[in-house]
């Protein structure tokens, strides 16, 4: 089985997903390369399964995304992702988001409250806000119950709201205002990863 570049369609899909799918593994793992290689990972992956079943849903590759970093946790730390995730919340981290110096001040206080926030609540938040998916896919994603999800939304945007004051907290009362606003960081996620093709007929 030879590899190949992704056709068109497909490198629609990369640019639609992979900067969300991007930030979603950075909830993770503490390491930007291991968060751009499990995006590459699940995606591949996820090629190969809608060969099989083309019905499938791009929201799963948010729960791959998971799988896969849980995977990363054990083999490369021996810990769990949560502990993994502590450890990059405790030191410097490289940012979330980009980041126009025009905007700098407001989105380093944003990505502050953001990354302060207990992780299952963050991770919800930013599956739902810059995922765009309903709690329905949250729940799937997350393997927890869609009211589950949902709570953990409420409490997370109610905390972010708390530790935000004047026209950032304002802009927090519709959650949707905080996607254009900030768009999730890119580097390799940018560029669509060769999938293992079917044998050429």
């Amino acid at each position: 089985m030879q590899p190949r570049e992704m056709n068109g369609e497909w490198r629609e899909l990369w640019a639609q997903y992979a900067p969300r799918l991007l930030l979603f593994a950075r909830q993770q793992t503490p390491r930007l390369s291991d968060a751009e290689d499990i995006v590459q990972d699940a995606f591949v992956r996820y090629w190969r399964a809608q060969q099989a079943d083309p019905s499938l849903s791009p929201s799963l590759l948010f729960n791959m995304v998971r799988r896969i970093a849980i995977d990363y946790a054990r083999k490369s730390h021996g810990r769990s992702v949560r502990e993994s995730e502590a450890g990059a919340l405790s030191g410097p981290s490289e940012s979330w988001f980009d980041d126009p110096v025009e905007e700098r001040e407001r989105k380093e206080e944003i990505e502050k409250a953001l990354r302060s926030l207990p992780a299952e609540q963050r991770e919800v938040l930013v599956l739902k806000i810059w995922g765009e998916l309903t709690f329905e896919r949250i729940g799937e994603a997350l393997e927890i119950s869609p009211n589950t999800a949902a709570s953990r939304y409420r409490y997370g945007l109610s905390r972010l709201k708390q530790m935000l004051s004047g026209k950032q907290s304002t802009a927090l009362g519709e959650s949707s205002s905080l996607a254009p606003y900030l768009s999730p960081a890119s580097s390799r996620a940018g560029q669509t990863p060769a999938c293992a093709a079917s044998e050429r007929q």
